[in-house]
């Protein structure tokens, strides 16, 4: 691929519902720029973007593919995103490169929850965009009606600049609503000029009207023309909307047919004159030996640094860093500094990747998008630069995983590949966890919901060859006592030669500090257990709060005093008080009026207003404890509630099912309780079978 200067690059993310034809518009695009000699299909699996076996296997996007399109002298690096929140993790780090947006909306489903989530992901980072509506070619497909639904959740900053044509059930033709004019399709692909069909003169009135009025507002010279009633020329008009579509107080809707490869032409002309290229955008870092801001800017002039937005480590693709060059012009066998990790990378050669398919270039431009191969120790979200002018640039706020299994190997003996697999997939997904729960003897995989893990178990199996069973976690409860008690245990063995004996007297008692998990004293008079016997009388204990008596639960809040306790001059040992205290403390534990606590979280959930009487009826079968609710700015409330971990399992189904994929929800650890009867009585007598 050729080399392209910063203004001549448009980087845009697309962004939408799953299934509203995000790929299927890269398609038609990547074909009409000659990239292919035949759309490829989801249905076929032979697309460009969804290359990924588990993505042909279930027909949605998995990963953020970039597509690096040339168009008539420009390069349009896209950004093709999935549609479902089970995958945020990578349209968070594919928006935190981009300049723009296109917002891709269904013309027959209509605004959906990935379209809202969408608009607000771009209002956080105040990106550009527009509004593409696919399926015109489908006679249920209503443009009007998704144009009307957009102005009403966001204003008057929506402006159709097109008007679909339809005759005989077809989409022939549109009416440009800036021109004024009509264009219909002929048989070569091109357009024909046409009159305005007379039944498009009402709407294209009120869609120009509209228009005009977002061009009047954007300055007040133009605001007082619009009111003594002047007319804007058709080059003030092109003149306000970059303006206004570069500050967000104007979005454009465009529509077309994908299959018919249809609106791309005017939609990538309006990129081109819309959008940003990168040197009109904003890029600071920090210089770390100074501590002044570095006014990256993405300019050519400027010092080499970049930012890691993603890792592909891919077991037939190899390890590829993606980056966005910041500033300066990165070229082959560069080396740069990463400043997190203290170390120099030789970068060898640049890439530009195409889905799956990779190209060497000579040189990457500030602005541009391109790949590293074998990085040593970069990672997604650092930053690389040159040791003379360090640079760090913020990190990609990527969303925290709540939801968990516990997983272990189907197959005996592939836990080393396990592992191994796990962690090439969590260097290119950051929203996954692996966690080694040693306490309560489980290894748990972490992701943003029950799909998300089980499509990271299908990965496992089918591209690493390995097998995991994912099951429901066993939850943190802990043991603890709620009375004083005195006990004593004498371990005496007799086998022949030396024997073993230690005899130990202690005090349980509930120690009041939850926080720790046990506190050991001794008040040992008279040398009834010598000094040298502590330490493992102590070992005794915390071996015996590992696994407490009532539930095999790890133990807390206890205090231990050793007071009494005898020896044999021959035959005790550091063994055999070890063993006596072990056998005391369990024996005394039980007569201590022991009680299972279960951990509490700290629950948020936002959710629109239609939905909160459905989630805190849910909420209270949990066993949760409501303790507020606050609107938030888009309408919705967010519930406070305090809930058993143990009720939290499935959370994210239910959560999705009651309110259409709109709710999210959070939590932390608040505290641990005393369960309820019932509850304790169920983890007793399971730890029994």
């Amino acid at each position: 691929m050729n080399v392209f200067t910063t203004d001549k690059i448009r980087n845009v993310v697309l962004l939408g519902h799953g299934g509203s034809g995000k790929t299927s518009l890269v398609e038609a695009i990547a074909y009409l720029a000659g990239m292919t000699k035949r759309m490829g299909s989801i249905d076929s699996g032979n697309t460009l973007s969804d290359y990924d076996k588990e993505e042909i296997k279930r027909k949605i996007s998995l990963k953020t593919s970039v597509i690096p399109i040339p168009w008539e002298g420009y390069k349009i690096n896209i950004l093709d995103t999935p549609g479902y929140q089970d995958y945020i993790g990578e349209v968070e780090e594919a928006i935190s490169v981009a300049d723009a947006a296109i917002i891709v909306v269904s013309g027959k489903s209509g605004i959906e929850t990935g379209t809202k989530r969408a608009w607000d992901l771009c209002e956080t980072r105040n990106l550009p965009r527009m509004v593409f509506v696919t399926e015109m070619d489908d006679d249920k497909a209503s443009f009007r009606e998704v144009v009307q639904n957009l102005q009403e959740m966001y204003g008057k900053r929506i402006a159709p600049f097109h008007l679909p044509i339809r005759e005989n059930e077809q989409f022939v033709g549109y009416v440009n609503v800036i021109q004024k004019k009509a264009k219909r399709w002929n048989d070569k692909g091109t357009v024909d000029k046409s009159d305005v069909p007379d039944y498009s003169y009402e709407n294209l009135g009120i869609c120009r009207d509209v228009l005009v009025e977002s061009v009047a507002e954007t300055s007040d010279e133009f605001m007082e023309r619009y009111f003594n009633g002047e007319e804007f020329s058709e080059n003030e008009i092109r003149q306000a909307l970059r303006v206004g579509v570069t500050d967000g107080s104007v979005v454009p809707v465009l529509m077309g047919s994908n299959t018919l490869a249809r609106g791309m032409y005017t939609l990538m002309a309006d990129i081109i004159k819309y959008f940003p290229s990168p040197d009109r955008c904003k890029c600071a870092g920090i210089n770390t030996i100074s501590n002044d801001v570095f006014e990256a800017d993405y300019d050519f002039a400027k010092p080499k640094s970049a930012y890691i937005f993603k890792t592909i480590a891919d077991p037939y693709l190899g390890k590829y860093s993606l980056i966005k060059v910041n500033s300066g012009v990165i070229k082959t066998d560069d080396v740069l500094y990463n400043y997190h990790r203290d170390m120099e990378e030789k970068i060898g050669k640049l890439y530009v990747i195409s889905g799956n398919k990779v190209e060497e270039v000579e040189e990457l431009h500030a602005g541009d998008i391109g790949a590293l191969a074998k990085l040593g120790v970069s990672l997604t979200t650092d930053s690389l630069s040159t040791r003379k002018n360090p640079v760090t640039f913020i990190r990609a706020a990527i969303s925290k995983p709540y939801v968990y299994r516990q997983y272990k190997a189907v197959k005996k003996g592939d836990e080393d590949k396990i592992s191994q697999a796990l962690s090439k997939m969590l260097m290119e997904d950051l929203t996954l966890r692996n966690v080694n729960d040693s306490e309560n003897g489980q290894t748990l995989l972490y992701g943003i919901s029950t799909q998300h893990l089980e499509t990271v178990q299908s990965i496992l199996q089918e591209k690493y060859k390995v097998d995991i069973e994912l099951m429901r976690p066993r939850i943190a409860f802990k043991e603890t006592i709620r009375k004083k008690v005195d006990t004593e245990y004498k371990y005496k063995k007799q086998s022949g030669g030396h024997g073993q004996y230690g005899h130990v007297k202690l005090v349980i008692e509930p120690s009041g500090e939850m926080d720790k998990t046990y506190i050991f004293e001794q008040t040992v008079v008279g040398g009834a257990v010598p000094k040298n016997y502590f330490p493992a009388v102590e070992k005794g204990i915390m071996e015996a709060v590992k696994s407490g008596p009532l539930a095999k639960y790890p133990v807390i809040g206890v205090k231990v005093t050793l007071y009494d306790g005898s020896y044999h001059t021959v035959d005790s040992s550091e063994l055999a008080f070890k063993v006596a205290t072990e056998q005391a403390f369990k024996t005394g534990f039980m007569d201590a009026s022991p009680v299972l606590l279960e951990p509490i979280a700290s629950l948020k959930v936002i959710v629109p207003e239609a939905y909160t009487g459905d989630v805190m009826g849910d909420l209270n079968k949990r066993r949760a404890r409501v303790m507020g609710m606050n609107p938030v700015e888009d309408g919705s409330n967010e519930i406070l509630a305090d809930i058993p971990y143990a009720e939290l399992y499935e959370y994210d189904t239910r959560l999705y099912s009651m309110t259409s994929g709109c709710g999210t929800f959070s939590y932390e650890f608040a505290r641990y309780e005393q369960a309820p009867d019932d509850v304790a009585a169920k983890e007793i007598e399971g730890s029994k079978e």
